[in-house]
């Protein structure tokens, strides 16, 4: 079955998790939410895309706008979506969960929700053949209409050689056992629960569950009876999840005591949470069942990737990459946390930005022509208008991006915020480079709070006048730090911008790979760096810092610093050579000359955003011509 074009296809529950950000709270009293995907079968789906595989998901989503999170949730994770049904009914299902110690309160919102509207003909045989394996979960065995999707699906794997997977994932309260405070709950016995996954068992070739599912499963709380009832309905593998005492596999006979299977055993690891350690747990032996790796590889991988998301908060967000698996395995614990920021990001290799997060320098400009500054706020909204018409024009509209400041460019922020640009905002308060300690954050100290309100998509930029020599580094260096941990716990990337100053207030380039080196030996790894053009033949070291140091980094962006396209092309030409170099952020060199005439009102808004949209044409093809 290696010649399909999907490795696994994961059919049913896919919703919204509202995890409580206060930890240890009663939910109750909870204040703010963290919004992921949830859902056992969306959450397998990205664990497995995230491990490698090639995965689609079936599924119903709502005609609002947590349906469309759902969806891009799925796609931006690599997930085929095509068989994502938007239901002209249902509103997409929403869990709200908390931590709380050894207890996880969790409350489904799922009366009539949408995935449970699956049918049937959402799919066809030839799609559910596409895939080496499909997986199936309880919560849609439990209504006789998501039944007889789940049987319609489980019959086209069947006559095409699919292997089906049963996760029971037993939720007694998806099945009315309990009300609704009890989504916590994991074990209710109910004869009716047992014969309707007995039912289905003997179309498996995998089963899993905890100890409880398997009691439900079998219907018996002694487990070993519980586990030979299994067995007398499928020949199918058994896996058994004992949290953290790992898992335990049968393949034939039960045996009489547990010891006796295939037994894996655990990962130590610090817990935070529970929910979602399943998912990523199936999500890591599916990885090594499908490929083949053999038994005893793909529990060792499931017991590691649950291991990993009970140390984070969240599910899907928290499910880990190959990387982790394997650094997690081979006990380089501490790339783990890194690796998964890197794993999470959203894949980008080139970047064409028009920087004009300008403050000073354009309320200068205000100054010079004798106009208000709240002529920046249109001014903004314009420049930004004439990169996106230019990226689309140009046909470059997924490697393009604007920097925008928060002062004058909120409404640009506003209009552009989701429309698929790289959007950077500067989190320096402009001149702060020549305060005592060196750097100022733009609302106040306190960074990680500035940035919980910022949209998750938004790149944190921050200019620092960084130079090895200088005695304010001290000063920056701990803001920097302060902002490295902020980003960490928030999720934004960081894009530093980097413009040596010595203590004549001079830029030093030749200082560049000095300063990196310093910045990276306080443990800060950004995701994009923007220099200026370095010294001669300076490229070739700053390359080796960045590598050494971090060989995850995006890359490097150079910066305009007002000079003549001429001189930009000459630094574009200088790094050619360097595959480090992935692109540009530029602003004064291509608006400045059209936002001069249009704040003197020699020129109207037609032509601005004509003159930007020409300047910065012009710096898309001398990039792509590295300089001509």
């Amino acid at each position: 079955m290696t010649d399909r074009a999907l490795d696994l296809i994961c059919l049913g529950r896919a919703a919204v998790d509202l995890y409580a950000e206060q930890l240890g709270s009663p939910l109750e009293d909870a204040r703010s939410f963290a919004m992921s995907l949830g859902g056992c079968p969306a959450n397998i789906a990205v664990g497995a895309a995230r491990l490698g595989l090639k995965v689609a998901m079936v599924t119903r989503v709502g005609d609002e706008h947590l349906g469309r999170f759902v969806r891009a949730a799925l796609a931006a994770e690599g997930v085929d979506v095509d068989h994502v049904r938007t239901d002209p009914h249902g509103l997409t299902g929403l869990a709200i969960l908390g931590i709380r110690g050894d207890s996880f309160p969790l409350v489904f919102y799922r009366e009539s929700c949408a995935d449970m509207a699956l049918r049937a003909d959402d799919f066809d045989r030839a799609f559910i053949g596409s895939a080496r394996a499909l997986l199936v979960t309880g919560t849609h065995l439990s209504t006789p209409s998501v039944l007889a999707a789940s049987r319609a699906a489980i019959a086209h794997a069947r006559a095409a050689g699919t292997r089906v997977v049963l996760d029971i994932d037993y939720r007694p309260v998806l099945w009315g056992h309990g009300g609704h405070a009890c989504g916590e709950s994991r074990f209710v016995a109910a004869e009716a629960v047992t014969r309707t996954l007995g039912s289905v068992l003997p179309d498996c070739d995998l089963v899993v569950g905890t100890e409880e599912e398997i009691h439900v499963a079998g219907g018996s709380t002694g487990t070993i009876a519980a586990l030979r009832a299994i067995r007398a309905r499928t020949g199918a593998l058994v896996v058994m999840k004992r949290g953290r005492e790992g898992c335990v596999a049968f393949e034939g006979t039960i045996p009489p005591t547990l010891d006796e299977g295939l037994v894996s055993p655990g990962v130590e690891i610090a817990v935070c949470n529970v929910l979602g350690a399943g998912d990523a747990f199936m999500a890591g032996l599916l990885d090594g069942w499908i490929r083949g790796e053999g038994l005893v590889q793909a529990c060792r991988r499931a017991n590691a990737a649950g291991a990993l998301v009970v140390s984070r908060h969240g599910c899907a967000p928290a499910m880990p990459s190959r990387a982790e698996l394997d650094a997690l395995l081979s006990d380089r614990r501490a790339e783990i946390e890194h690796l998964h920021r890197v794993a999470s990001r959203p894949s980008r290799s080139e970047l064409m930005v028009l920087a004009f997060d300008h403050r000073t320098q354009l309320e200068e400009l205000c100054r010079k022509a004798r106009a208000p500054l709240e002529k920046l706020r249109p001014l903004k909204i314009l420049i930004a208008r004439a990169a996106r018409e230019t990226a689309v024009t140009h046909g470059i509209l997924a490697r393009a991006g604007m920097l925008i400041d928060e002062r004058w460019g909120a409404g640009a922020l506003l209009e552009h915020t989701g429309s698929g640009l790289w959007l950077g905002r500067p989190i320096e308060r402009p001149g702060s480079d020549a305060t005592e300690w060196g750097l100022e954050f733009e609302g106040g100290a306190d960074v990680g709070v500035t940035l919980r309100s910022w949209p998750r998509d938004h790149v944190v930029k921050c200019l620092v006048a960084y130079h090895p020599g200088h005695p304010r580094r001290r000063g920056q260096e701990l803001l920097l730090g302060q902002l490295w941990h902020a980003v960490r716990s928030t999720g934004h990337e960081l894009l530093l911008e980097v413009i040596p100053k010595d203590r004549e207030g001079k830029l030093d380039a030749a200082a560049l790979p000095r300063a990196l080196d310093g910045i990276y030996s306080l443990g800060i790894r950004p995701d994009w760096w923007k220099l200026p053009a370095p010294a001669a033949d300076g490229w070739g070291e700053i390359e080796r810092v960045i590598v050494e140091s971090d060989p995850s980094c995006r890359g490097v962006l150079l910066l305009g610093l007002d000079a003549p396209e001429e001189v930009v092309a000459n630094g574009f030409r200088a790094a050619a050579a360097h595959s480090i170099v992935r692109g540009f952020a530029v602003g004064r060199t291509i608006f400045s000359g059209p936002s001069a005439a249009w704040l003197a009102g020699e020129i109207d808004d037609t032509s601005l955003v004509a003159g930007v949209s020409a300047a910065y044409g012009r710096m898309i093809q001398l990039w792509q011509g590295r300089g001509r």
